[in-house]
């Protein structure tokens, strides 16, 4: 009797010690090092990272709400012959559909695309140029020696179902409409345009189609996203002075911006209560809220500037500019992430290979994200 009771009180804290380690913090239990082939040394908050495009440049990956599809934009000739990015859905798994493909088409096929992204019911936005010309629009990188972003006037944004039927236009100008994202609670969509004369943040209600101006400052305000709660906004941008003013201008009346000096800065919904988060050289840029509203994700070229600032990473930070630490270390292009709405894992773009070879290609990965690292991330080595 004795013995079995003693059996039992081991057989109990096995079981509560298997339990703890592999639920105590995301991800734990199972994980092998040595198949994490494309995790590098020092990043210790990501694990399991799985490839899921092959080839050319795909970028700009975003959940669906429900977390079990992405949607992102590719030039990556097979499966995209048009010459120029369009809009494409995934499994997040890296399944295939029933149809036995594993990418679906979600744009018209037409012109150029860019900044897709899921709507609550299922459906996507995206900005597309088709409307204007269903040939590629001319896609300038250097204007007067200086690296540049074409500012198409003619992006319009879209709606449609993720597998590309029903494509309507849900916002449209004469100017420049794109980058849109869409509130966490389904009310809002953000989008950057021109049409006040700058790169300004505009809001669009969906259900009203009101539409509301939310910056107003000199200088490139683009690439928005919402906190999880759908209280504040997040963006980059620009606040040239004296002599870059004059240079922003002038690129701006041509169709251009150069993304050299952007920095981080969060607000609440109406555009009020801004504060500028990072104050880093260089282009700081594609922030994402980390799902506790407190800190956000971002890519930056900072630590790289003296090397010429082709390295960019992928940073977090509090939201009062403190705690600024690395996650990516891949020696490459890291860039685009964006936390699953569960918090559990992260998506982003990147060169790495699990070869370690240079690379020009750009794909999307998935990894878990590892809020509490232990031992075994502080210790991977590959």
């Amino acid at each position: 009797m004795v013995i079995m009771k003693y059996s039992i009180n081991i057989l109990t804290a096995i079981l509560f010690l298997y339990l703890f380690t592999s639920c105590a913090d995301t991800p734990r239990g199972n994980y092998n090092p040595s198949s994490d082939s494309l995790r590098f040394a020092g990043e210790v908050h990501i694990r399991n990272i799985k490839q899921l495009t092959f080839g050319g440049n795909n970028a700009e990956a975003y959940w669906s709400f429900d977390d079990k599809k992405l949607v992102f934009q590719s030039d990556w000739d097979k499966i995209n012959p048009h010459g120029c990015d369009q809009i494409f859905t995934m499994n997040s798994d890296g399944s295939q559909f029933p149809n036995g493909n594993a990418y679906l088409l979600g744009s018209a096929g037409k012109g150029r695309t860019t900044c897709a992204y899921y709507l609550p019911d299922g459906k996507i936005v995206y900005a597309s140029t088709h409307a204007a010309d269903e040939n590629c629009p001319e896609n300038v990188m250097f204007q007067s020696g200086r690296y540049v972003w074409p500012i198409y006037n003619s992006y319009d944004i879209y709606m449609a179902n993720e597998n590309g039927s029903e494509t309507e236009m849900l916002i449209g100008s004469d100017f420049y409409d794109a980058e849109a994202t869409v509130s966490p609670d389904g009310k809002y969509i953000i989008f950057t345009s021109n049409r006040s004369g700058d790169l300004e943040l505009y809001r669009y209600n969906i259900a009203t189609k009101e539409i509301v101006q939310l910056t107003d400052k000199l200088g490139y305000d683009g690439g928005a996203f919402f906190s999880r709660d759908s209280k504040m906004i997040v963006w980059r941008a620009s606040r040239p002075e004296g002599d870059a003013a004059t240079v922003y201008k002038e690129l701006l009346s041509q169709g251009f911006v150069e993304p050299k000096a952007l920095n981080i800065f969060v607000s609440d919904i109406e555009g009020k209560n801004v504060r500028q988060v990072t104050n880093l050289p260089g282009a700081n840029w594609a922030p994402f809220f980390h799902h506790d509203g407190d800190r956000v994700l971002f890519c930056s070229n900072h630590h790289s500037i003296e090397q010429g600032g082709r390295l960019f990473d992928i940073f977090i930070i509090n939201l009062d500019g403190t705690d600024l630490k690395q996650i990516t270390y891949s020696g490459t292009f890291d860039a685009f992430p964006m936390f699953s709405y569960s918090g559990k894992k992260i998506v982003f773009a990147s060169n790495r290979r699990s070869d370690r070879a240079d690379s020009r290609e750009t794909n999307i990965f998935v990894a878990d994200w590892v809020e509490t690292p232990s031992e075994v991330d502080y210790n991977f080595k590959r």
